[in-house]
């Protein structure tokens, strides 16, 4: 299946034909350009892992509430550092990720 990239907005779209108008931004279909077959597969490929990545990102901020509820808890001194470095390290995971979905876009491996 083709893939088409609106030129306004970047939204990719599925299909055999542009859509009427960007789902996104309303821009007409002569916006729209089609990907060429290495840019599409690159796409294709790529949604797994950004998927995979944004999923991990969700994870990471239950990792946080809980490792605060367990800082609140205050059991014992254990126990607060193995909670506040499960804060720290979701905290830095996250902006790995961040930063990784960043190159994804810049490489157009998004869509």
């Amino acid at each position: 299946m083709a893939k088409w990239r609106c030129t306004v907005c970047g939204f990719i779209f599925d299909g055999e034909k542009p859509p009427e108008k960007c789902p996104k931004c309303g821009a007409p279909a002569e916006k729209f350009e089609r990907l060429d077959e290495e840019k599409a597969k690159l796409v294709e490929r790529s949604r797994l892992s950004n998927y995979l990545h944004q999923k991990l990102f969700a994870l990471l901020e239950e990792v946080k509430a809980v490792g605060k509820q367990g800082v609140e808890d205050n059991l014992d001194p254990g126990c607060v550092k193995i909670f506040t470095e499960a804060q720290e390290r979701a905290v830095t995971l996250q902006q790995m990720i961040k930063a990784e979905i960043q190159t994804h876009i810049q490489k157009g491996k998004w869509g």
